[in-house]
């Protein structure tokens, strides 16, 4: 839980100041859709591969490799001056990032055991929340009312806390080695993996669900510059999300035990679709940070359940091929919906993007919750 802390501050400074470093480049909005691409490009490739390794007990070795590619690549950012250095240090940035939240994943799988696994998550997904609250948190409080914030200073920060990262990553317990007979049985396949029945629809609503937090992240500090708002208004709201994720991750093995979990995730994705449209609205300062906390209910919940309905739907020998799958339709959003995104906010804003990923999620949670009815 202290790396995954970790990781999500890097995390959410990076992509942040990232966006706030185009702008101070004074670069085409096309660049807001193209170098957040870079960042999920390679994991769409890799994803599959990196699953197949850590399926081999190399869990904890993954989460060292994946901090040690984050520290390269924020130190790399730190002296980007130009689209085209930003772009490959964010895709090694993207490379290693694949790596930990595959290794995450499958650590809290075998902290877990079969029985507390909602607990485990929520848990898990609790404390990283608070990193991801704390990365915005800390380039609203440097930015302050300034319109773009210092990126070299907010980079340098990073690279601290991504040393931090990598010196704990070093301490991760590795999993005991596993018999012969388990290293040498043929895995399933990733088309055998995306018949079972339901995989497909909770992939989809996972794809939908990361992009929208990917969306959100960088798309409000272009809407608060059509707004006008500082850097710190934009920090505040962006924590509010964050914590309101933190707070709805509390109980969420009780949530998940008196509603249902195909329940929960349409009741979740529709009130995360709802509170999109509403950051789009040319409302309050103080609306917009409702919103942001309703936003933070709605994917907080919805994040946990596409994780946990992953692991409750695959075999327990491919548990992290099958986790590392959601990653790559996770990269693939990531890497689309940005570009897409970029060329709709070309014409119609920030807003639009805003609108169009609200609709995107409630649909997606409608999905969910035809098609695992039906189970």
């Amino acid at each position: 839980m202290a790396h995954g802390v970790l990781v999500q501050i890097i995390t959410g400074m990076v992509r942040i100041t990232t966006s706030y470093r185009i702008v101070q480049l004074n670069l085409d909005v096309i660049w807001y859709g193209i170098i957040p691409a870079t960042f999920a490009l390679f994991p769409i490739f890799l994803a599959v591969s990196v699953g197949r390794y850590i399926d081999r007990n190399h869990d904890a070795h993954a989460a060292m490799i994946g901090s040690g590619m984050m520290l390269v690549a924020v130190a790399g950012l730190r002296f980007a001056d130009s689209p085209l250095t930003i772009m490959p240090w964010t895709a090694l940035f993207g490379v290693g990032h694949l790596f930990l939240m595959a290794a995450h994943q499958m650590l809290c799988v075998r902290a877990a055991g079969e029985r507390n696994r909602d607990s485990v998550f929520g848990n898990f997904l609790m404390m990283t929340g608070i990193g991801q609250g704390l990365g915005p948190f800390i380039v609203g409080w440097i930015g302050g009312e300034a319109r773009v914030p210092d990126t070299a200073f907010l980079f340098s920060i990073g690279i601290g806390v991504a040393l931090a990262a990598f010196a704990v990553s070093l301490c991760l317990p590795p999993a005991r080695d596993v018999a012969a007979k388990k290293r040498d049985a043929a895995p399933m396949s990733v088309g055998k993996l995306l018949r079972i029945p339901g995989f497909f629809t909770v992939l989809t609503a996972s794809v939908v669900t990361m992009s929208a937090q990917d969306l959100v992240v960088l798309y409000l500090p272009l809407l608060g510059v059509e707004r006008g708002l500082g850097v710190g208004e934009v920090g505040i709201i962006l924590t509010i999300r964050s914590v309101a994720a933190v707070v709805s991750r509390i109980g969420y093995a009780q949530l998940v035990s008196a509603i249902g979990r195909v329940r929960l995730t349409f009741i979740s994705m529709a009130l995360g679709g709802a509170a999109f449209v509403t950051l789009a609205m040319p409302v309050p300062v103080l609306a917009l940070q409702m919103a942001a906390g309703l936003l933070g209910v709605g994917l907080g919940i919805a994040t946990a359940l596409s994780l946990t309905s992953v692991v409750e739907l695959a075999p327990a020998d491919v548990r992290a091929t099958a986790l590392s799958l959601r990653i790559t339709g996770n990269r693939i959003g990531q890497a689309s919906m940005p570009f897409l995104g970029s060329l709709l906010a070309a014409s119609a804003g920030a807003s639009g993007v805003l609108v169009v990923t609200g609709l995107a999620l409630a649909a997606s949670g409608l999905a969910v919750q035809i098609v695992r009815g039906r189970q």
